[in-house]
Parts: structure tokens; sequence; C-alpha cells
């Protein structure tokens, strides 16, 4: 028997709801729709990405054994989307696999995800 479920959310832990939020507002352009001392949502479309208050939280290290999960993003211009997301309070580590494909990028919380060109 197969479940079928639709996808409503993808949530990321962190410290500060509100302000990571602002972070992907501008990197994807989607809207905050809610946001309170512990959650925060963003995007009105079928799937949100949320953000979820953990009180002493700690962004993942990179690179590290431990498996991960990221998100992926597509951009017209990859060294200027670079330029202002630093600007933003993102960090781009030395270690950069993908022989130049990608690069990766840690939100302000350290939350690993890529850009590319698209």
């Amino acid at each position: 028997m197969a479940v079928h479920a639709e996808l409503t959310a993808i949530i990321i832990d962190c410290a500060v709801p509100k302000a990571l939020a602002e972070f992907y507002e501008n990197l994807t352009g989607w809207k905050i729709t809610h946001c309170d001392d512990d959650f925060a949502y963003l995007g009105d479309g079928p799937i949100q990405l949320a953000f979820q208050r953990v009180d002493g939280y700690q962004g993942p290290g990179w690179p590290d054994a431990a498996k991960h999960a990221h998100l992926d993003f597509k951009v017209a211009d990859l060294e200027d989307t670079i330029k202002e997301l630093v600007a933003l309070g993102a960090t781009k580590p030395d270690f950069q696999p993908g022989e130049g494909q990608w690069t990766v990028l840690a939100d302000p919380e350290g939350h690993l995800f890529c850009v590319a060109a698209g």
C-alpha cells in the first residue's frame, strides 16, 4: 500500500525565526505570512518554508561527515547573488565541492544551501 501525502512545509530549526525568515524572504522573494517568537512562515503557495525556534540552536559544521539536509536555489546572476547574500549575512565556506557547478553558502545561522546559475 502506498501512502499519498501532500508536502505542505519544510521546517528549519533555528535560534531566531523572524531574522532567518527575513534572510530567506530576500533570497526567494516569498513574503512572510506568519511570524511570532517561535515560528515564521514564508510563502502562500502549496509549499511553505518555515523556521522554528529551538533553544540553544547551533548550526551544522561544514564540511561535516554527518548528513544534513540543504536547499538548492537557481539564480539568474550567480556572482551578484552571492555578493548580495553575503551582504545580508550569508557566509561562503572555503570548502566548495562540485567543481564550480554550484556554490555552497551558509545562512546567518549556519544552515547550508546552494546557489547555481540557471
